[in-house]
């Protein structure tokens, strides 16, 4: 799975991150791309994190690597939302943007890919900066029926998710 992450949506929708940022903004950068670096060596996933440029940035996008990553700041005029559609429309492996952007959100659904909010992803890295915990997300897909029809408390007969959701679902759980 190839991991696009919305760099300064992230820092800006965890509390962990956002502390280093109001040091600097490279402090912010540094201490996300540690954290993405840590989640990498765990989990394998390919890994490409976009920040903006567009106002104080050089005319040409840069790139860059570290941890294992590919780091691209997009170029002056161009803001990361951008970057990511683009990266977005030409990729054809298995795709999961990590923002919290409605629009990319949407333009990612439209290309059948996959997205989860910054603020959920963050609690995720920050879970795996404490360590392991013990009773997480359901592993198969009859467990997380079995624990929503639990929950429920509807008269008639129980709704499944539609295929396109528990294919979103799927992928989200690789996380």
């Amino acid at each position: 799975m190839h991991l696009i992450v919305d760099g300064y949506n992230l820092i800006r929708q965890s509390d962990t991150l956002r502390g280093y940022e109001r040091i600097s903004l490279e402090a912010g950068r540094q201490a996300l791309v540690r954290s993405l670096a840590d989640y990498r060596k765990l989990r394998g996933h390919r890994i490409t994190v976009v920040f903006d440029g567009w106002v104080g940035g050089s005319p040409q996008e840069e790139r860059d690597q570290a941890g294992g990553m590919d780091i691209i700041y997009s170029r002056l005029g161009e803001k990361a939302d951008e970057v990511i559609k683009r990266l977005l429309a030409k990729g054809s492996e298995e795709i999961m943007v990590v923002t919290s952007d409605r629009e990319i959100v949407n333009f990612a659904a439209r290309r059948g890919k996959t997205s989860i909010a910054s603020a959920a992803f963050a609690s995720l890295l920050d879970g795996i900066a404490a360590g392991p915990v013990s009773g997480g997300p359901p592993e198969t897909e009859e467990e997380e029926d079995e624990d929503r029809r639990a929950a429920a408390k509807k008269k008639g007969p129980a709704r499944r998710l539609s295929k396109q959701k528990r294919a979103a679902l799927a992928r989200i759980r690789k996380l």
